[in-house]
């Protein structure tokens, strides 16, 4: 990739191609957790911002920058009391939306806080996500209709991570599905999976599939394909949907509901957020598969920027590598999926060189979706035009991932249609709830 495209689709602060598109999407900002009614500010970076997150008396969340608009100092010291944040420098007082509504060190015939704004942004929770809106507000649509996102709160799990790398190459790790009969799963074999019905043991058979890619009105589709038994395929499906989620295939494709958002602090840092269904998977039932657990070991939050649900197993310890264990067990020593993700990530540098990269036929979906995010970052800087999925963001509600077996004669395309009228429908894991 040129450093020129490099350069289009990795950085994000204000003013950058990719930065100003993404800001014409909801971005998932925080747990809704993470901040109580008249409780501590919260430090958030997003898209190379310093913001603060707050939650006031009546309960609603306010986010802005971290800079009061009078001599600067940061909110994060301030008083969060009485429906507003108060900056204790001077004592001026802001609402959830950004309004002055006190500014006590100015005589009263003086007063022009109704001329004063904080720079705040459009805020709305759903299903303990705390979302923004880092746009103009007037032009924020309806929060993405992803799948998870509609289905019931107490049906959905949250989960956040912080890697220290640049967005866009944490992304195309969940896009490479390759790589899994490697760095996860290398040290086993097909023998090795004794429950029949688990859909692991193609994987560990065949560490070369081939990939079908279609554009998409949400982004990108794939299929990663490989013999099944006689006469069948076995079919990876995954996605990538603007502007920064995916959906990967790790499970079956009737039940699994998920969406892995590989949301930018800055250009160096990201935060993993991942929304998916509370559902047993019968894919991964039986005897545990050699590299495929998880290890999800948290350092204690702190107050930092970057200080939010950081993993223990980090650059620092070269993410406890056991070596021993990599050569009499797991392929990498690396203990737990994500975190040997996130070793590969983050060993590529900040940002990765993409002059020095060599791309293969198995990085046809990276390829693809760089296309798609440089056309839709240029169109936007040249006229304003988004993709359909900004736009209209119902279009996410149908979209699906995960893995199935076909014959082999069936079109995918078919077969993913297929296999999305028998899935199970979010409409339809809604009816007894409305009922």
């Amino acid at each position: 990739m040129a450093f020129s495209d490099s350069e289009a689709i990795t950085r994000v602060g204000p003013g950058t191609p990719m930065g100003e598109l993404m800001r014409r999407f909801w971005l998932p900002a925080a747990m809704s957790s993470e901040v109580e009614a008249d409780g501590d500010p919260l430090r958030l970076m997003l898209l190379g911002e310093k913001l603060i997150a707050f939650r006031d008396t009546s309960g609603k969340v306010g986010i802005m920058d971290h800079r009061c608009p009078h001599r600067c100092a940061s909110f994060f010291f301030g008083r969060n009391e009485g429906n507003g944040i108060t900056c204790v420098y001077h004592g001026w007082k802001f609402d959830a939306e950004g309004n002055c509504i006190d500014m006590p060190n100015v005589p009263e015939d003086q007063d022009f806080k109704h001329k004063v704004k904080a720079k705040a942004y459009k805020t709305e929770e759903r299903n303990g996500l705390i979302w923004i809106y880092m746009g103009k507000a007037e032009e924020a649509p309806a929060l993405p209709a992803l799948p998870p996102n509609l289905l019931p709160e107490e049906d959905v799990s949250i989960r956040f991570i912080l890697r220290e790398c640049n967005w866009l190459q944490a992304m195309e790790g969940d896009l490479d599905t390759s790589h899994v009969g490697f760095l996860h799963a290398g040290a086993a074999k097909a023998e090795d999976v004794a429950d029949k019905k688990d859909h692991h043991r193609f994987v560990v058979g065949n560490r070369a599939p081939d990939y079908n890619v279609k554009d998409t009105d949400w982004g990108v589709m794939y299929g990663a394909h490989r013999p099944a038994d006689k006469g069948e395929t076995y079919w990876r499906i995954g996605q990538f949907l603007f502007p920064f989620w995916t959906m990967q295939p790790a499970g079956k494709f009737e039940k699994f509901i998920i969406a892995r958002g590989w949301v930018p602090m800055d250009d160096e840092h990201m935060m993993f957020v991942v929304i998916r269904r509370n559902t047993g998977d019968p894919a991964q039932s039986g005897s545990p598969v050699v590299g495929l657990s998880h290890n999800y070991e948290f350092k204690p939050n702190t107050t930092d920027w970057y200080g939010r649900w950081r993993l223990v197993a980090d650059e620092e310890n070269d993410y406890l590598i056991d070596r021993e264990v990599q050569k009499n067990d797991s392929y990498s020593g690396i203990e737990g999926l994500h975190i040997q993700d996130q070793a590969m990530c983050e060993s590529m540098g900040a940002i990765t060189d993409h002059s020095f990269e060599r791309l293969a036929p198995s990085d046809i979906m990276i390829t693809q979706v760089r296309k798609r995010l440089l056309l839709a970052a240029r169109a936007y800087v040249k006229d304003g035009s988004l993709p359909p999925c900004a736009v209209d963001p119902s279009i996410y509600q149908d979209v699906r991932s995960g893995n199935f077996i076909v014959p082999e004669e069936q079109d995918w395309l078919d077969a993913y249609r297929e296999k999305y009228e028998a899935a199970d429908k979010v409409e339809d894991l809604l009816k007894p709830a409305a009922e």
